[in-house]
């Protein structure tokens, strides 16, 4: 009877075991990568910066909220977060603010865009981001790629709105759309100021400096390009709102962290 009782007590231990090392929900989210230290919310350097960030929604290209984007907030390496904040107190005394579309963006969010472009049907929100781009023609263009500068820490998608700033209507999954480089009373009215299409438009006309973005317009390119080369941004041609901070703490590395503050936690 004695040692019936042993047994018992060492098959009711070894299960009580085995369900303490049971994977559960929470311990499947603590696997999740971390932000290396220097990586911080842009709105703890710079809290007036406008934060629009749209792959934490479903106005974009894609449609839907991007995988990867826990919370819409900019995270950056600290140094371009401070380059930032810089160039933000310059536009401020001239009566701009800046707003960011996107920051840093984890691969599994690059990913997402990757299986999006191959899905040939889905096409849901070529009206407003591509009209005059054929679906499959989206890699050999260069509009989506497997590898993101943005993954790296230090790129950022931005634009520039005057003061006062008025908040962004939303956005209404299914509503008319608007080819991204209509005149800017018809485009989707996102308050920034007219920088000849929106933000992600899938068109040669969203090079910096294609000549026939003239006038007002290209002053409102100028003054962002010029603002932000002076503190170390440098711009990608073929996109009016996309810049580098150099030098890249992490030129070859690319994160796959969550956005998200979790990912930030424990930094000082």
């Amino acid at each position: 009877m004695t040692r019936l009782t042993t047994v018992a007590r060492g098959l009711i231990t070894a299960f009580a075991a085995l369900l303490a090392t049971a994977p559960t929900a929470p311990a499947q989210a603590s696997t999740e990568p971390r932000a290396p230290e220097d990586f911080v919310a842009l709105r703890s350097v710079d809290p007036t910066i406008i934060q629009e960030m749209r792959y934490f929604t479903p106005h974009n290209f894609v449609g839907e909220r991007v995988d990867g984007y826990a919370q819409p907030i900019c995270v950056l390496t600290r140094p371009a977060a401070e380059a930032l904040h810089k160039a933000q107190r310059k536009l401020l005394r001239q009566g701009y603010t800046l707003k960011v579309y996107d920051c840093y963006r984890p691969q599994r969010a690059v990913d997402h865009f990757v299986r999006w472009a191959k899905d040939l049907d889905d096409q849901a929100m070529k009206g407003e981001f591509y009209p005059n781009v054929d679906k499959t023609r989206l890699f050999a263009d260069g509009y989506i790629a497997e590898k993101s500068g943005h993954s790296r820490g230090s790129t950022l998608d931005l634009t520039l709105v005057k003061l006062p700033a008025k908040p962004t209507r939303p956005y209404h999954p299914g509503e008319p759309l608007v080819p991204c480089f209509a005149p800017k009373g018809e485009r989707f009215p996102d308050t920034s100021v007219d920088m000849g299409t929106g933000f992600d438009c899938f068109d040669t006309l969203s090079h910096t400096l294609d000549p026939r973005i003239q006038g007002e317009q290209r002053a409102n390119r100028l003054l962002l390009k010029s603002t932000l080369e002076d503190l170390g941004f440098v711009n990608l041609a073929e996109e009016w709102w996309h810049y580098t901070f150099k030098p890249e703490p992490y030129p070859d590395t690319y994160f796959d962290f969550p956005v998200s503050r979790r990912s930030l936690t424990g930094h000082h």
